[in-house]
Protein backbone atom coordinates (compact mmCIF):
# COMPACT_ATOMS: atom_id res chain seq x y z
CA UNK A 1 0.00 0.00 0.00
CA UNK A 2 1.31 3.42 -0.93
CA UNK A 3 0.24 6.07 1.54
CA UNK A 4 -0.28 9.51 0.06
CA UNK A 5 0.53 11.61 3.08
CA UNK A 6 1.48 15.25 3.53
CA UNK A 7 4.50 16.22 5.59
CA UNK A 8 2.52 16.14 8.85
CA UNK A 9 -0.48 13.86 9.39
CA UNK A 10 -2.42 13.15 12.61
CA UNK A 11 -1.94 9.48 13.49
CA UNK A 12 -4.68 8.01 15.68
CA UNK A 13 -4.22 4.82 17.70
CA UNK A 14 -7.29 2.64 18.17
CA UNK A 15 -7.63 -0.76 19.79
CA UNK A 16 -9.26 -2.48 16.81
CA UNK A 17 -11.83 0.05 15.54
CA UNK A 18 -9.73 2.12 13.10
CA UNK A 19 -11.91 1.46 10.06
CA UNK A 20 -15.15 1.83 12.05
CA UNK A 21 -13.94 5.14 13.48
CA UNK A 22 -12.82 6.45 10.07
CA UNK A 23 -16.22 5.57 8.61
CA UNK A 24 -17.93 7.29 11.55
CA UNK A 25 -15.90 10.49 11.12
CA UNK A 26 -16.43 10.48 7.34
CA UNK A 27 -20.19 10.14 7.88
CA UNK A 28 -20.21 13.30 10.02
CA UNK A 29 -18.00 15.65 8.00
CA UNK A 30 -19.24 16.55 4.51
CA UNK A 31 -15.96 16.78 2.62
CA UNK A 32 -14.54 13.48 3.75
CA UNK A 33 -13.46 10.13 2.35
CA UNK A 34 -11.70 6.89 3.11
CA UNK A 35 -8.48 6.86 1.11
CA UNK A 36 -7.25 3.35 1.82
CA UNK A 37 -7.90 0.41 4.11
CA UNK A 38 -5.27 -2.21 4.81
CA UNK A 39 -5.34 -3.80 8.24
CA UNK A 40 -3.95 -2.44 10.53
CA UNK A 41 -3.89 0.98 8.78
CA UNK A 42 -6.75 3.15 7.53
CA UNK A 43 -6.05 6.41 5.77
CA UNK A 44 -8.88 8.94 5.56
CA UNK A 45 -9.53 12.61 4.98
CA UNK A 46 -11.79 15.04 6.84
CA UNK A 47 -12.38 18.47 5.33
CA UNK A 48 -9.08 18.32 3.46
CA UNK A 49 -6.98 17.09 6.41
CA UNK A 50 -5.57 13.60 6.08
CA UNK A 51 -5.44 11.18 9.01
CA UNK A 52 -3.99 7.76 9.57
CA UNK A 53 -5.76 5.39 11.96
CA UNK A 54 -4.04 2.33 13.37
CA UNK A 55 -5.45 -0.82 14.92
CA UNK A 56 -2.69 -0.89 17.51
CA UNK A 57 -4.27 -2.80 20.36
CA UNK A 58 -5.48 -1.77 23.81
CA UNK A 59 -2.17 -0.45 25.21
CA UNK A 60 -2.92 3.25 24.64
CA UNK A 61 -6.07 5.35 25.04
CA UNK A 62 -6.91 8.87 23.96
CA UNK A 63 -6.71 11.63 26.58
CA UNK A 64 -7.67 15.29 26.59
CA UNK A 65 -3.99 16.08 26.08
CA UNK A 66 -4.83 16.15 22.38
CA UNK A 67 -8.05 17.27 20.74
CA UNK A 68 -9.33 18.14 17.30
CA UNK A 69 -10.43 21.78 17.02
CA UNK A 70 -13.35 22.35 14.63
CA UNK A 71 -14.23 25.92 13.71
CA UNK A 72 -17.96 26.01 12.93
CA UNK A 73 -19.72 28.53 10.72
CA UNK A 74 -22.80 28.92 12.91
CA UNK A 75 -24.91 27.49 15.73
CA UNK A 76 -26.52 24.99 13.39
CA UNK A 77 -23.14 23.45 12.57
CA UNK A 78 -22.13 23.47 16.26
CA UNK A 79 -25.33 21.63 17.17
CA UNK A 80 -24.99 19.12 14.34
CA UNK A 81 -21.36 18.20 15.08
CA UNK A 82 -21.84 18.19 18.86
CA UNK A 83 -24.83 15.85 18.68
CA UNK A 84 -23.18 13.57 16.13
CA UNK A 85 -19.94 13.27 18.09
CA UNK A 86 -21.52 12.53 21.47
CA UNK A 87 -24.01 10.03 20.03
CA UNK A 88 -23.63 6.32 20.75
CA UNK A 89 -21.47 6.60 23.85
CA UNK A 90 -19.67 9.91 23.46
CA UNK A 91 -19.77 12.45 26.27
CA UNK A 92 -20.13 16.15 26.81
CA UNK A 93 -17.33 18.13 28.36
CA UNK A 94 -17.12 21.78 29.33
CA UNK A 95 -16.34 24.87 27.23
CA UNK A 96 -17.11 23.32 23.84
CA UNK A 97 -15.15 20.11 24.45
CA UNK A 98 -16.66 16.67 23.94
CA UNK A 99 -15.48 13.11 23.41
CA UNK A 100 -16.71 10.75 20.76
CA UNK A 101 -17.53 7.10 21.34
CA UNK A 102 -13.86 6.17 20.76
CA UNK A 103 -12.60 8.58 23.43
CA UNK A 104 -11.14 11.15 21.03
CA UNK A 105 -11.59 14.74 22.27
CA UNK A 106 -13.03 17.43 20.04
CA UNK A 107 -13.42 21.18 20.46
CA UNK A 108 -16.55 22.35 18.64
CA UNK A 109 -16.13 26.10 18.43
CA UNK A 110 -18.35 28.66 16.67
CA UNK A 111 -16.51 31.14 14.45
CA UNK A 112 -18.41 34.01 16.12
CA UNK A 113 -16.87 33.10 19.50
CA UNK A 114 -13.38 33.41 18.03
CA UNK A 115 -14.28 36.76 16.43
CA UNK A 116 -15.47 38.10 19.77
CA UNK A 117 -12.35 36.92 21.55
CA UNK A 118 -10.14 38.59 18.95
CA UNK A 119 -11.99 41.89 18.53
CA UNK A 120 -13.68 42.58 21.86
CA UNK A 121 -12.56 44.96 24.54
CA UNK A 122 -10.95 43.46 27.64
CA UNK A 123 -14.31 43.66 29.43
CA UNK A 124 -16.18 42.02 26.51
CA UNK A 125 -13.62 39.21 26.31
CA UNK A 126 -13.95 38.67 30.06
CA UNK A 127 -17.76 38.49 29.84
CA UNK A 128 -17.65 36.08 26.87
CA UNK A 129 -15.10 33.94 28.70
CA UNK A 130 -17.28 33.87 31.81
CA UNK A 131 -20.24 32.76 29.68
CA UNK A 132 -18.14 30.02 28.07
CA UNK A 133 -16.98 28.66 31.42
CA UNK A 134 -20.61 27.78 32.29
CA UNK A 135 -21.31 25.98 29.00
CA UNK A 136 -20.92 22.50 27.70
CA UNK A 137 -22.00 22.93 24.06
CA UNK A 138 -21.24 26.49 22.98
CA UNK A 139 -24.26 28.75 22.42
CA UNK A 140 -23.66 31.73 20.13
CA UNK A 141 -26.70 33.64 21.40
CA UNK A 142 -25.33 33.53 24.96
CA UNK A 143 -21.99 34.87 23.71
CA UNK A 144 -23.77 37.68 21.83
CA UNK A 145 -25.63 38.65 25.01
CA UNK A 146 -22.41 38.66 27.05
CA UNK A 147 -20.60 40.65 24.35
CA UNK A 148 -23.23 43.43 24.41
CA UNK A 149 -22.37 44.25 28.03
Amino acid sequence: MKLQTPKITPYLWFDKQAEEAAEFYCSIFKNSKIISVSDPIVEFELEGLQFIALNGGPQFKFTEAISLFVLCEDQEEVNYLWNALIADGGEEGMCGWCKDQYGLSWQIIPKRFMEMMQTGSAQQVQKVTEAMMKMKRMIVEDFENAFKL
